[in-house]
């Protein structure tokens, strides 16, 4: 494997308990992996909404996770209250992007739906597709367990095709909590090169706890996985944003590569 980033500093800023998978590809690619969490993941204090719905999950023609966050909390629910995966033979199972698709499979679940672009509106196409050659014709009911502050373009888009989308937050992101001294003071001396985000949340938090004079910067290269992703790091003032192509963890490396080679 090319070492392309041999020598480069690179900032992993999502939650603690999924940076692995992105510490390693960065790794094996000859960079130092800073893990410098700036979220939480920190599940809803009520989930009876979520109990609720999923007793009652035959009723719905799509189930839709749109994060690896919102599968874990899920499917860690299910035993506590008598259910197993097989509840999900009822309905049917979308989700957006590979991490998420995976660890729908790593449960049992194989996902009936991924689109090909990890975002939203990608989904809201594949799903009216998908339903417009349904013998049950248009007009579903989608049940979508997320984040709190999620965005409303799944909602908003399905809506307009005639889908009844019911929502469940199920957990929220909020920001870490540590002291980034040591790591504003690595940024103003120039001794990171680039720092990574996987949602837009990540943008926000890293904002929050380093400052935005440090976040804006243009000291480090701001390496985000995705359109929404980016334009969020854009709007907060950040420079030098580059985007995954594709929208995923081994093409934000890959973006990581391009731009330093």
């Amino acid at each position: 494997m090319t070492r392309g980033l041999q020598g480069r500093r690179i900032v992993v800023t999502r939650a603690r308990e999924q940076a692995a998978d992105l510490v390693r590809a960065l790794e094996a690619r000859g960079a130092e992996a800073i893990v410098a969490p700036v979220i939480r993941i920190q599940p809803v204090e009520n989930l009876a909404p979520l109990r609720a719905a999923l007793a009652g999950l035959s009723s719905y023609r799509w189930v839709i996770f749109t994060s690896q966050n919102a599968v874990q909390i899920v499917f860690d629910s299910l035993a506590g209250w008598g259910l197993s995966a097989s509840a999900f033979d009822a309905t049917q199972i979308a989700a957006i992007g590979s991490v998420t698709a995976e660890s729908l499979r790593k449960r049992g679940i194989t996902p009936a739906l991924v689109p090909d672009e990890f975002v939203a509106e990608a989904l809201v196409e594949a799903l009216v597709a998908a339903d417009a050659h349904s013998p049950a014709g248009g007009g579903a009911r989608v049940l979508v367990p997320g984040a709190e502050d999620a965005r409303d373009v799944l909602r908003e888009g399905l809506r307009r095709h005639g889908t009844t989308v019911e929502t469940v937050a199920v957990y929220r992101t909020v920001p870490a909590q540590g002291d980034f001294a040591e790591l504003i003071g690595q940024i103003e001396a120039k001794r990171i090169d680039a720092v990574t985000f996987t949602s837009s949340s990540t943008v926000r938090s890293f904002v929050k706890l380093i400052g935005p004079e440090t976040a804006g910067s243009g000291r480090f290269v701001s390496a985000t996985i995705g359109p929404i992703t980016a334009g969020t790091a854009r709007e907060l003032g950040l420079r030098d944003v580059i985007e995954a192509e594709p929208h995923t963890v081994p093409g934000l490396v890959d973006s990581l590569m391009r731009r330093f080679a």
